[in-house]
């Protein structure tokens, strides 16, 4: 029987984040076969990341005799014993350099075209980042594959927060995510007498002293990273999902406000309207008067807001990891 081995260490990270929760949840999904035996491995080696992928991933590789290697998150080794697979969820890192750290975007900017040039078969989890792929990296399209990621964050029981409504944000206070431009709108909205705080969610990439400055005495909170169960509390509570964010591979939350009947307001940019569909309300990322103009014809009116949601939820009902599962052992029994 086949052998696929799945590089999971992402999976197995002490605090989850995008990558390592579609890692879990793509093993969740993945179907049994009769014919495929799957291998995962949790751990690395001793020493940098970069040296056990690129060369103890293939010496752990020939000693399972693994007839295929699917790593989710673009680090493929290049030289390998066997065919290879790897997913890329997003080139953020060269349309945003600054986001990431001189090591790390060295990293990603260095092996991740490899990584893609080299696989028998590229996964990525929107057309729009498969188009990426294709016109940055020349990627023949043949080779590559669009499957969708789905919602994944358990649905719990917490209270939400009791301190009066609240628009919500979630991703990291990075550049990308735009959003001293939802604080600026968010100014306006205060202005015209809107009652709502705003929440971030998300770790401080370098942005949260700006964004405080910003906010001018509004109120603004910044809770830094939450546990699935908080995070799931605080979206159940909000009045709107607001994601301003100028570049996104697919956007997670987007769904996961959806599944919860949360109104959703995204930016019209990147894959967002492509996950979003027709369940969300939109606006341009780079207009703050535009946003704020988005934010407030949800919040006003009811009627847009029961459609909006009654569309967010058959969007976000026709995503499963289950079929993201099959769609990906497909792609193992294209190989093998």
């Amino acid at each position: 029987m086949p052998t696929v081995a799945i590089d999971a260490r992402d999976a197995y990270a002490g605090q989850l984040r995008g990558w390592g929760r579609h890692t879990r949840d793509l093993l969740g999904g993945l179907p049994e076969r009769a014919n495929l035996s799957y291998r995962v491995l949790r751990r690395g080696g001793p020493g940098p990341e970069l040296l056990f992928e690129q060369l103890g991933l293939p010496v752990r590789l020939r000693r399972l005799r693994a007839d295929l290697v699917h790593s989710p998150n673009c680090f493929l080794p290049l030289a390998r014993p066997c065919p290879g697979v790897v997913t890329i969820h997003d080139l953020a890192f060269e349309e945003f350099p600054q986001d990431f750290s001189a090591r790390t975007g060295w990293k990603y900017r260095t092996f991740t075209p490899q990584a893609a040039r080299s696989a028998e078969r590229v996964i990525c989890v929107s057309g729009y980042t498969a188009a990426d792929v294709v016109r940055r990296y020349g990627v023949d399209e043949s080779r590559v594959r669009v499957i969708p990621n789905a919602p994944s964050l358990p649905l719990g029981d917490q209270p939400p927060p009791e301190e009066g409504p609240y628009l919500l944000a979630v991703g990291d206070l990075r550049p990308k995510k735009n959003l001293l431009r939802l604080v600026e709108a968010f100014r306006a909205l205060r202005r015209e007498g809107l009652e709502h705080r705003l929440v971030l969610v998300g770790v401080d990439g370098g942005q949260g002293a700006r964004v405080r400055a910003a906010a001018e005495g509004e109120p603004v909170q910044l809770t830094g990273y939450v546990d699935d169960a908080r995070l799931d509390a605080l979206m159940r509570g909000a009045d709107a999902l607001v994601h301003p964010s100028l570049y996104e591979g697919f956007g997670l939350v987007l769904v996961e406000a959806m599944v919860r009947g949360v109104p959703v307001v995204a930016a019209r940019a990147t894959a967002l309207p492509e996950t979003g569909g027709d369940g969300a309300e939109y606006f341009d990322p780079l207009d703050a008067q535009d946003m704020a103009a988005a934010i407030r014809r949800v919040l006003s009116d009811a009627q847009r807001r029961a459609e909006l949601v009654r569309r967010a939820h058959a969007r976000a009902g026709a995503l499963s990891w289950k079929q993201t599962g099959a769609l990906t052992a497909a792609v193992y029994e294209e190989l093998l």
